[in-house]
């Protein structure tokens, strides 16, 4: 019988299993919020706008990384630097 000393604890988890479902799905009492002012007032909030539908969020558009460091790119209009030798400087 020590052998199946290990099932006791599985079998009284789910005894307490069982118990807290019946418990559970016991049949309720009737809500005391039912009156007609409740109702008016969820018939309010489903007529309001909806906020989320109001503004637009535009997605945000981000650079793809690369994984290669990039320098940032000079003001535009600017001459590019020369060299002693007369040409633009480059990398390899």
């Amino acid at each position: 019988m020590e052998i199946l000393a290990w099932l006791v604890p599985a079998a009284v988890v789910t005894l307490l299993a069982m118990g807290w479902a019946a418990w559970a799905g016991r049949p309720r009492r009737e809500e005391s919020d039912r009156s007609e002012a409740a109702g008016e007032r969820l018939a309010q909030a489903l007529q309001r706008p909806h906020p989320g539908r109001v503004a637009v969020r535009r997605p945000v558009v981000r650079d793809r990384s690369t994984g290669i460091a990039v320098r940032p790119s000079r003001q535009p209009g600017a001459a590019p630097r020369r060299t002693s030798e007369g040409g633009t400087r480059r990398s390899a």
